[in-house]
């Protein structure tokens, strides 16, 4: 049963790191997610890289979800991921409902992932 719960948890961690797999279909795309102006090939090719970084990420989390010794792994990269845009977010400060809605996504991204590791601890390990 608390297998099922890991995976769940980590199932909703990858959903919402897959969700801006969207934006490497091109810029109107990452002007919805982000509410920014991609107004330079750079700035566009650099946010759909990250697009599609997110959906590899996301899609390892998936995978993990159902491979108990990969979840380690994935927990340390989830909480990177995570930990680092709080970081930032809070460290630049000043952004947009757009920015926030993903501040959002990520604590509910961070919750679940909190509650993942503490499953996995009361487990016997990988099985």
């Amino acid at each position: 049963m608390i297998e099922h719960a890991i995976t769940a948890l980590l199932l909703v961690v990858a959903v919402i790191h897959v969700l801006p797999l969207v934006g490497f279909a091109g810029a109107r795309q990452l002007r919805g997610l982000y509410g920014l102006e991609i107004d330079s090939p750079d700035l566009e090719i650099l946010m759909r890289h990250r697009a599609m970084l997110f959906g590899i990420l996301g899609g390892f989390f998936a995978y993990s979800a159902f491979m108990p010794p990969l979840q380690p792994i994935a927990f340390v990269g989830a909480a990177a991921s995570v930990f680092s845009f709080f970081y930032l977010a809070g460290r630049v400060g000043g952004y947009g409902p757009a920015i926030a809605k993903v501040v959002r996504a990520d604590l509910v991204a961070a919750i679940c992932l909190g509650a993942a590791v503490v499953l996995y601890a009361l487990t016997d390990g990988p099985q």
